[in-house]
Order: structure tokens, then C-alpha cells, then sequence
């Protein structure tokens, strides 16, 4: 699967610069989960490619508490209900007959629960509980990433290829994978990997898989899970949004509806705050590939409303020049060097030599949160600039 990124990388260098904008490659994960808190508060996504399964409207009126509300151009909305399918034996629910059955030749017939969906002492429920209960909101990974790696392996009929497929993932030593688990369930749950371990035995245990399961192999599936794990989220009312935007009308409609919008945002901004996407997260083969740089010239994006991970490049990229996507989100990207080092050592343990690092090397070694500190404690000193100082 590497030398499937050289063969496209290959393929544009031939072809000379890659223009800004320009897709790279549309890749689709081997696994991906939405988040179990995710599914808790109602953001109803298809169990297999994440597709957000409300229509524009319905999203809008849960998010914004408005149940009366009503969307204009509700043509633009892609959702298609009508094509909706549930499991028979579960009742979990698909955008479509297509991603039903995906699913139950990948890892579903493993996974399904039947009758027993709702059942609280139902192994699998067991273990979904106790997640929950050690990883709280925002989420960045899930349980079920690893449960549906495990399933993908049991159906498959080549075992040994899929595990092939994610020994692919970067490997870490026993220390690194350790100290990964225990940022990824938090400082105050790390003693509860134990009991995570035994709740994910007793629900999936293989013969086949058994270096997963005994205690080394199972902190290095949570290593490889918090270290290549892709956030994926996807919006009906965000590709609605986007459609609107797109429209040609008059200077009056625009505004009216550009108003209505942002009307909009701001009443789901008061009644639910940021988290207005459905959300998982998916391990691809190409994309934990690209290193990471303070600058990237790529990024990863989910325009498809589904779990379609779309390349594209933020800059014009030159033949030979290195795809670089970014480990932090913006806000992270603006800080100190310091700053953006500690987060990188934390998270993926490795300092960053990008470019923007290199030269900001004579920085003072404070965090953005000290430089802050400092800043406002001169300013206070300074008496008259207090009004122009922001929290932290």
C-alpha cells in the first residue's frame, strides 16, 4: 500500500506541479467507527461509511431545538431516506443496501449483536460501556476501531492478508505504546487499560489474533489506533450549507438566505455549541503515510458526506517536493514552536524539524500559554492596555 502513494506521487510528478486545490487521492479507510458518545447524543451516521443519515433539515431543528424550522431549497439536501436499510437481525441502520451488505461480508456478521442490541451485560455492550465511562467527549478514537479490526480479520478468508494490511501502520516500541495508551485514555483512566483488555477478551477473543489479545498486544493496538487514527466527520446541514453557497441568485436572495444561515448557526451555536458533526474515526493506508510539517501543502477532507478521504493540495506542490499534512488543527499550528513541539512529543512522540520549526529554533523555549501569562502580566503592569488583553 506504500508503494501505492510513490505510483500516485509518481504519477503527478510526471505530470509536473500539483496545483493548489487540486485532489491527490480519494481514499477509503480499512476500518472506520463513530464514536460511541457520538451515537449516544442522537448524531445518527450509517453504521459502515459514516454518511449522516438525518436530512438537512431534521439535523437543523434537533441541533438548533427548533423542531418547527424550516430549510429553504430542501432539493439541495443529498440525503436519500428512502434508501436507508437496517440490519434484520440488529436494527443498526445503513445509507443503503450497499453499505449493509459491505458491512456484513467485512466484519458485521462478527459484530452484530441480534436481539440482544440492547442488552446492557452483552459482552460488546460491556465493553462500549466501559469506554464511555473512560473516555469522555471529544473523543478522538474508539474501542470499536479496534473491535472491527478484529472482525475484519475472523471473516476474512485470507487472514493473513489483512493482517498484512495493518501491520502496514507505523509500529512503536513497548515504552512509546504504553505511554500512547495512557494519553489516549487520559492521566486519570490509564490504570483501566486492564480492565478494558479483559472486557475486549471476553467479547472478541481469536485464536488467529492471539498476539492481540495478551496484554503487550493489545497496548499496541491502542498505539496504533491513537497514532493513525483519521477523524472523519460528516454533516448533511454542512453539505446543505455548502450547496446553498453555491447557487446563483439575485443580490436579495442571497442576502436573505445568507442571513437565514448565519441566523442559524447562531442559534445552534446557543442551544448545542461546536459539535455539530457526526463523528469517528478510520485508519487509511495512504494518508498515515504523509508526514507531518507546521506548514503542510495538503489536507485530508470528507466533502462526500461520507468516509471518502479526499487529498487535495493547499499549495501549488513542485516535482519532488514532499506531501505534508498537518497532525494539529489550526489554532495549534498559530502557537510557539515550544508549544506545537509539546503537543507533537505528547500525541505522536517526535519533535517536528519542518521548515516554520527550523527557523523559529532561536525562540524562547515557553509555551504559548507562559508567553501569554507573561504578556498580560506586563500589560496589567503597564496599567492602561488591559482592555486590549484576551483569555488564554
Amino acid at each position: 500500500m506504500v508503494r501505492l502513494l510513490l505510483i500516485y506521487l509518481l504519477h503527478f510528478l510526471k505530470c509536473g506541479i500539483i496545483k493548489k486545490g487540486e485532489n491527490i487521492f480519494t481514499e477509503r479507510p480499512l476500518v472506520s467507527a463513530q464514536f460511541l458518545w457520538n451515537t449516544l447524543y442522537k448524531y445518527k451516521a450509517c453504521e459502515y461509511c459514516l454518511r449522516a443519515l438525518e436530512t438537512a433539515e431534521q439535523n437543523a431543528r434537533r441541533l438548533s431545538g427548533n423542531p418547527g424550522l424550516s430549510l429553504p431549497h430542501p432539493e439541495l439536501c443529498k440525503v436519500r431516506p428512502e434508501l436507508h436499510q437496517a440490519c434484520p437481525q440488529c436494527q443498526v441502520m445503513y445509507c443503503c443496501s450497499e453499505c449493509r451488505q459491505a458491512a456484513a461480508e467485512k466484519y458485521h456478521r462478527v459484530l452484530c449483536l441480534g436481539p440482544t442490541e440492547d442488552n446492557p451485560d452483552h459482552p460488546i455492550n460491556k465493553l462500549k460501556d466501559a469506554w464511555r465511562s473512560i473516555h469522555y467527549p471529544p473523543e478522538t478514537s474508539s474501542i470499536m476501531l479496534m473491535a472491527k479490526m478484529v472482525a475484519a480479520v475472523k471473516q476474512a478468508k485470507d487472514k493473513a492478508h489483512w493482517q498484512k494490511l495493518f501491520s502496514h501502520f507505523c509500529s512503536r516500541t513497548a515504552n512509546e505504546e504504553e505511554e500512547i495508551a495512557h494519553k489516549l485514555l487520559g492521566e486519570q483512566f490509564k490504570g483501566q487499560l486492564a480492565l478494558l483488555h479483559s472486557l475486549f477478551t471476553s467479547a472478541l477473543f481469536d485464536e488467529h489474533l492471539s498476539r492481540w489479545f495478551v496484554p503487550e498486544g493489545f497496548r499496541s493496538l491502542f498505539a496504533l489506533v491513537g497514532t493513525n487514527g483519521q477523524g472523519i466527520g460528516t454533516s448533511s446541514l454542512s453539505q446543505w450549507v455548502h450547496a446553498c453557497d453555491a447557487l446563483e441568485l439575485p443580490v436579495q436572495q442571497r442576502e436573505q438566505l445568507d442571513s437565514f444561515i448565519d441566523q442559524l448557526y447562531k442559534d445552534i451555536d446557543k442551544e448545542t455549541g461546536d459539535f455539530l458533526n457526526c463523528e469517528g474515526s478510520g485508519l487509511f493506508i495512504l494518508q498515515s503515510t504523509c508526514n507531518h510539517s507546521c506548514i503542510p501543502n495538503a489536507e485530508a477532507s470528507f466533502p462526500d458526506n461520507n468516509f471518502l478521504l479526499h487529498l487535495s493540495a493547499l499549495c501549488d506542490i513542485s516535482p519532488g517536493e514532499e506531501i505534508c499534512i498537518s497532525y494539529l488543527d489550526c489554532c495549534q499550528r498559530d502557537r510557539s514552536r515550544h508549544s506545537r513541539h509539546k503537543i507533537l512529543r505528547e500525541n505522536y512522540l517526535f519533535s517536528c524539524s519542518c521548515p516554520k520549526c527550523v527557523s523559529q529554533m532561536e525562540e524562547q523555549d515557553v509555551t504559548s500559554e507562559e508567553e501569554e501569562e507573561a504578556e498580560a502580566e506586563g500589560e496589567t503592569e503597564g496599567d492602561e492596555m488591559e482592555d486590549e488583553m484576551t483569555d488564554v
